[in-house]
């Protein structure tokens, strides 16, 4: 037996049954970012003047993957038109930019998760701070402190505010420095345990990679072995893209608000 309104449409809503149910999720969808954007508003307005960062993260490469990200969204656009115009070549050409793209979002997106968890902020002892990216870690923690010693990339500051608003407080040039263990009262890297802003952060982005992920691999199974509903059902499988489509143009349109809440403001 045919599961009903799979192709047609349903009389009560004029859409078949997958439209519903994708428009369904993507409600559930904006409800919980949503919640997470609401959470990322109360948490700056009620951060300590001074200890909100500014300028933490790589402009350019948000810049670089918003723009893959508006690419993919196009030609996951051109894939379903071209099934709709009858051109299956045309449509696994565009399918696999998209896939592409997917792929390549997730790239930069992992190269920046590695970049904060190398850069370290160091604690000092007589009251400074030192921040820096990691360049040798032969540092040993016990009861007692820390022995041994670090290499660092970065610089020296006395006011721990100078290293949050970085547009304000321009770093001078980065330079070695070599810190002993004597000389550390705590140690740190950028991940998501170091403050308010990287909790938030790695949230919000992380569990949009993870719907970029998602999609890519329901494009990718699309794209392979799905794709041979086309030979038997052809209208059923354009409504599959178009549901994928749909799905990957609300991942899309929340890393549009990500990237100008996150990197630039």
């Amino acid at each position: 037996m045919d599961i009903p309104y799979t192709v047609e449409v349903r009389p009560d809503t004029g859409l078949y049954n997958a439209k519903v149910g994708i428009w369904l999720f993507l409600a559930s969808e904006v409800m919980l970012f949503g919640a997470l954007f609401s959470a990322y508003i109360l948490l700056r307005v009620g951060a300590p003047e001074g200890y909100w960062p500014h300028g933490w993260l790589n402009v350019p490469l948000g810049t670089a993957n918003t723009l893959v990200l508006i690419t993919s969204s196009i030609t996951t656009v051109l894939a379903w038109v071209s099934l709709k115009a009858n051109q299956f070549g045309r449509f696994k050409l565009f399918h696999a930019i998209t896939l592409v793209c997917a792929l390549v979002f997730v790239g930069i997106k992992s190269f920046e998760y590695h970049d904060k968890f190398v850069h370290c902020e160091f604690t000092l002892k007589n009251g400074k701070f030192a921040d820096g990216h990691m360049v040798e870690d032969k540092l040993k923690q016990d009861a007692n402190g820390f022995t041994g010693y670090a290499v660092i990339k970065g610089h020296v500051v006395d006011d721990e505010r100078e290293l949050y608003d970085l547009n304000a407080h321009k770093a001078p040039a980065h330079e070695d420095i070599r810190l002993d263990g004597a000389q550390i009262a705590k140690r740190g890297s950028y991940g998501p345990w170091h403050n308010t802003y990287t909790a938030i952060y790695f949230t919000l982005t992380g569990l949009h990679a993870l719907h970029v992920i998602g999609g890519a691999v329901v494009i990718g199974f699309l794209w392979g072995p799905g794709s041979k509903l086309w030979e038997t059902d052809p209208e059923r499988f354009t409504n599959r893209i178009e549901i994928s489509g749909l799905f990957w143009h609300f991942v899309d349109l929340i890393w549009i608000f990500l990237f100008p809440v996150l990197y630039l403001l």
